[in-house]
């Protein structure tokens, strides 16, 4: 199979060829590697490639046969390296699969590498020292958001279809914004974090995927959802298939539309112009679209503060170990100025600070529960501006400590947060672009504890009315020679 073609057929799609006996998993993985030979040069997505493991069982699963990728972070696959993007990790390697990678290998995924993050993925631009800058293949000179970043250009330049991510602040959901993809945050506890992990950063993280189209996203996560034995969080399974829902109609939905973020952050024209825009096509589509204040129970830098003492508690008890590990030191030498301080911080974080940030979390997530028992839905823009200059975030963050970082994180994505602080679902969804440049532009749909089908119900009703497939970047592994 030609690259060419294979950047044509979406996950499902491949996986049906292999079904029929049309191509084999081994001419998709060439395809594959073939793309990111052509564009990962460019565009700094994947920082490592193996050789495929054995072939699954043709048919096996709707996934059966697809080449994928994994971040280098909260997944391990045994034998192969997981550095989370940072020095102190450099050269680690898993002993075991996790839970995780063990459900991507029973669906039938042939997982060839691995993506970049930032660094313990602690930013939303993937610009780690370890392996430099993954750039955005819209334009090079961008950020391709974070901290699934490198799972994000690689899908959008055609490499894979859809793409292991986690998210814990957005990190899903910018970067699809970022890249002009679907990215969809499950619900807490819908797809095990185990065994390394019971509850990561509290159970503000969860692992999805992004990718090129709705359907591919619902088919995953039917793969991967889901307890473990001990798992703190328990998330109701679905009565049908989310690979179901998507060509199911959502009904007239109610929806709140969020135009201005909590924290002060102004949306730019641009992204204003486009929330108008999807106003008016979920309009022409039946749905009852209301401007609403959203309550989020408390005040935003009680919010801001008690999330930089969770991140950064987290991020110490997670630097420690690995210190132990590789007998490293921790300073300069192994971490980005960023972590350092993040580092440092967390260690000053106190029991009592820790809990009352908890409190936080939970009140949070029911104030929001509250809003979702009388709206089905919450529209805002995933983020507020058009994706940043590479550089940006970092620009001065040097004299930033745990708090000043997290509120510039904030700032820069005040509308993704609060959803991984509630547990519940949200997604971006590339219904436009910016008229002037072209970038993509994410919209942000939140739903209550447990309602991923009603959102993907809705996303595949916008991917028929208002279809981005036919979007492709500059840099496209389907033409050798870009844009």
């Amino acid at each position: 199979m030609r690259v060419t073609e294979y950047v044509d057929f979406d996950a499902v799609g491949l996986a049906e060829l292999v079904a029929r006996g049309e191509v084999s998993p081994a001419e998709l993985q060439v395809a594959a590697r073939e793309a990111a030979e052509v564009v990962n040069p460019r565009i700094n997505a994947i920082v490592e490639t193996w050789p495929a493991d054995d072939e699954p069982s043709p048919g096996s699963t709707a996934l059966a046969g697809v080449p994928f990728l994994i971040k280098d972070i909260g997944v391990s696959m045994a034998g192969r390296r997981t550095e989370l993007g940072s020095r102190l990790a450099a050269g680690n390697v898993a002993r075991a699969d996790s839970s995780l990678m063990l459900r991507f290998r029973r669906a039938g995924l042939v997982t060839f590498g691995r993506t970049a993050t930032p660094e313990m993925a602690y930013s939303i631009t993937t610009e780690p020292v370890l392996y430099g800058p993954t750039r955005n293949p819209w334009d090079l000179e961008r950020s391709a958001g974070g901290s699934s970043g490198g799972a994000a250009a690689a899908v959008a330049a055609g490499v894979v279809p859809l793409a292991h991510g986690t998210d814990a602040a957005g990190s899903l959901r910018i970067p699809a914004a970022c890249n002009g993809l679907f990215g969809l945050k499950p619900t807490r506890g819908r797809v095990s974090m185990g065994p390394d992990f019971d509850e990561f950063f509290n159970g503000l993280a969860v692992h999805g995927s992004v990718s090129r189209t709705v359907r591919d996203s619902a088919a995953l996560l039917d793969q991967i959802r889901g307890p473990e034995p001990g798992d703190p969080y328990f998330a109701q399974q679905p009565s049908r298939p989310y690979a179901e829902e998507v060509a199911r109609h959502p009904g007239s939905l109610r929806i709140g539309v969020l135009t201005q973020a909590w924290g002060g952050r102004r949306t730019t024209t641009p992204v204003s112009d486009a929330l108008s825009r999807t106003v008016r096509l979920l309009e022409s589509l039946g749905h009852r679209v209301e401007e609403v204040t959203v309550d989020l129970g408390v005040g935003w830098e009680e919010f801001v503060l008690a999330h930089a003492r969770l991140f950064t508690a987290n991020l110490a008890a997670s630097v420690d170990e690995l210190a132990d590990a590789f007998d490293r030191p921790v300073d300069s030498s192994t971490l980005e100025p960023v972590t350092l301080a993040g580092y440092h911080y967390g260690q000053r974080v106190g029991g009592a600070e820790f809990v009352t940030a908890l409190t936080i979390r939970n009140r949070v997530a029911r104030s929001l529960a509250r809003y979702f028992d009388v709206h089905d839905m919450l529209l805002t823009p995933t983020l507020p501006e058009l994706p940043v200059s590479l550089g940006t975030c970092a620009d001065g963050a040097e004299a930033l400590d745990g708090l000043g970082w997290m509120r510039r994180v904030l700032d820069r994505s005040p509308f993704t947060m609060p959803f991984n602080t509630a547990g519940t679902p949200a997604m971006s969804v590339p219904v436009t672009a910016d008229v002037g440049t072209g970038l993509p532009i994410g919209m942000q749909f939140a739903a209550g504890y447990g309602r991923e089908g009603r959102l993907y119900r809705l996303a595949g009703q916008l991917e028929q009315a208002s279809p981005w497939s036919g979007r492709t970047p500059m840099v496209w592994a389907g033409d050798h020679a870009g844009h």
